[in-house]
């Protein structure tokens, strides 16, 4: 018997953004980042492009990059993007944005944003930087721009780890609630490509809509720390 690599929407769930009602059902995601053989070979940047699994494997969702070759090239991993996450149908039902800002952690002004619309048009949330000069630390904002969560990276020296974390924990500081994790993909793919793994732990019952604010984030956190500069 072969496995169903990809899953039908659920049906739509009073208070749920459309598209988001099969997100009600996880608490965990996987995030791979799909290569071109092109980019492996000769180390020329393509826009990113990244499959989104359940934990059996399947495909939930489907999220593309959308760039131009300049920024790509010249910008590098301090790029602005918008990523478009689609359904197995091929409905955008999340859109991920990035201003330009340069990337220092020296200087408070050079802080990284991020926001999250589902469906499209219509903001559920932000990500914004904290300054700290040792390790990443990010604030989760709700669509009025209040603070909701927490992220919390490693000390520095994280990124020779094979497995590094990204804490999630409450505004309190008190309870760890979940974690966005880059896992290592394995010595030869990570030698030759910036192809990234990531997995996100979230509660069953976290809001929804900050469900697909962390999938941002995982985004964002991929760019700042682990995409190569070509």
């Amino acid at each position: 018997m072969t496995m169903n690599m990809y899953t039908v929407p659920s049906p739509g769930i009073p208070g749920c953004p459309p598209g988001l009602e099969y997100l009600t059902t996880v608490d965990q995601l996987l995030i791979k980042q799909k290569v071109e053989v092109v980019e492996a070979l000769v180390g020329f940047e393509s826009n990113n492009k990244y499959e989104v699994r359940n934990t059996m494997g399947q495909n939930v969702f489907y999220a593309v990059e959308e760039n131009d070759c300049l920024s790509r090239q010249c910008c590098g991993p301090m790029r602005p993007f918008t990523i478009h996450v689609l359904d197995n149908f091929g409905q955008e039902i999340i859109t991920v944005m990035r201003p330009l800002k340069c990337m220092s952690c020296f200087f408070p002004c050079c802080l990284q944003e991020l926001e999250v619309q589902a469906p499209p048009g219509n903001t559920v949330g932000y990500i914004t930087q904290q300054w700290h000069p040792m390790s990443p630390k990010f604030t989760v904002e709700n669509e009025l721009k209040e603070p909701v969560l927490k992220i919390n990276g490693p000390f520095c020296g994280w990124s020779c780890l094979p497995d590094v974390d990204f804490e999630i924990i409450t505004m309190d500081d008190i309870s760890k609630i979940g974690k966005i994790s880059k896992q290592w993909s394995g010595l030869l793919r990570e030698a030759f490509t910036d192809a990234d793994n990531f997995g996100i732990q979230f509660p069953m019952d976290l809001d929804v809509r900050m469900k697909a604010v962390m999938i941002g984030a995982c985004f964002l956190i991929d760019f700042m720390f682990f995409e190569s500069t070509n």
